[in-house]
């Protein structure tokens, strides 16, 4: 069972970061890649395609190409061989552009490389190697790995560890414009597109799974402009909403929801949820209210809240409570990427479709 820790959290409990030992490493570093590697590999990491066709070989990449991000500009000269991602979900799009990260980042403690439905495949049984929790990176790691690139899109870095990592490869940081964590799923995939050489296939990911929206919404006509709260209870007497730039509520409203005002009023710059009490749980009564929970006991604490009850999208059984994992319903919309958005609308579809009837 998960832990209480939904991700999308992350960019408030981001830590300080690791770079014990940089000057060391670094030096090691250069050695290393003197040194070279040879044979197999040279050859990037690559993988089936989202679709479930073979990957795009590696010259299918346009290169050289500049991306700008937060922290000034990044050139990618030829195409990477060995991509670290350092963003929680930014993996899921590299896989669906047909590489595989040699390294990447860890949420929770979860390690759900090769467990989630809709990567799974592309992982294949070679799992990446763990470089770092959240926003805390472990250097050395990365190090050993020889990236050719790094990424970092999806993700809280500091300018610290930008210029830190940018003496061992290449970084592509967050989208400039958007807050950490804020950027919208399309931003983000163009953004890693680009550096990866691959803007064509990546334009065409993205309108697939706007197509998979907009038939969603043709479908049911009945979401549209109807409020809609995602929420979570992760610990006693204390309730969460996810504000309108979390990929949660992002993806609700791509169905069609329109976010609700009371929590979008309480929202503070930089702010991905709002913490609530027991007594301010009317901020979440709204047309369809969405809990993501981690099992029957998780449900129960919510249901047994006394102001809960009362709630008008209670009482008129308008709330709906979604498994975060087991089915991974929960934490296929957390994720909200190229890969997971279409195991989420066909999961969750009919689960609101039923709430409805």
């Amino acid at each position: 069972m998960m832990s209480d820790l939904i991700p999308g959290r992350a960019r408030r409990r981001s830590g300080k970061p690791r770079l014990a030992a940089v000057v060391v490493a670094l030096a090691s570093a250069l050695v290393m890649t003197a040194c070279g590697s040879s044979g197999g590999d040279d050859k990037p990491q690559q993988t089936p395609a989202a679709g479930g066709g073979q990957s795009a070989p590696a010259s299918a990449g346009t290169f050289p190409v500049t991306v700008e991000h937060k922290y000034g500009s990044t050139e990618v000269k030829s195409e990477p061989k060995k991509i670290v991602t350092l963003g929680l979900s930014d993996h899921d799009t590299v896989l669906a552009l047909g590489l595989k990260p040699v390294g990447a980042i860890d949420w929770f403690k979860e390690k759900p490389y090769g467990k989630w439905p809709w990567a799974k495949d592309l992982w294949g049984p070679t799992p990446p190697e763990i470089v770092g929790e959240r926003d805390e990176y472990n250097t050395e790691k990365i190090l050993k790995l020889q990236p050719d690139l790094i990424i970092a899109v999806y993700s809280g870095m500091k300018k610290e560890q930008y210029d830190t990592l940018s003496k061992i490869a290449p970084v592509v940081a967050q989208p400039k414009g958007f807050q950490d964590y804020g950027a919208p799923w399309q931003d983000m995939t163009r953004h890693i597109g680009k550096s990866l050489g691959r803007a064509a296939q990546t334009d065409k990911l993205i309108t697939d799974i706007d197509a998979r929206f907009k038939a969603a919404r043709e479908k049911h006509p009945e979401f549209a402009g109807k409020t809609v709260t995602v929420a979570d209870n992760f610990e006693p007497g204390i309730f969460s909403a996810f504000t309108k730039t979390d990929p949660k509520v992002i993806f609700f409203t791509e169905l069609g929801f329109a976010t609700n005002p009371k929590v979008d009023a309480l929202t503070k710059p930089g702010d991905n949820v709002v913490d609530l009490s027991a007594e301010k749980l009317d901020v979440v009564d709204s047309d369809r209210l969405i809990w993501v929970t981690s099992g029957a006991e998780h449900d129960a604490r919510i249901k047994a809240e006394p102001f809960y009850t009362k709630l008008k999208v209670v009482t008129e059984k308008r709330d709906l409570f979604v498994p975060y994992e087991n089915p991974d319903i929960g934490a296929a919309f957390s994720f909200n990427t190229v890969l997971s958005i279409p195991y989420a609308i066909d999961n969750v579809l009919p689960l609101l479709a039923a709430k409805a009837g």
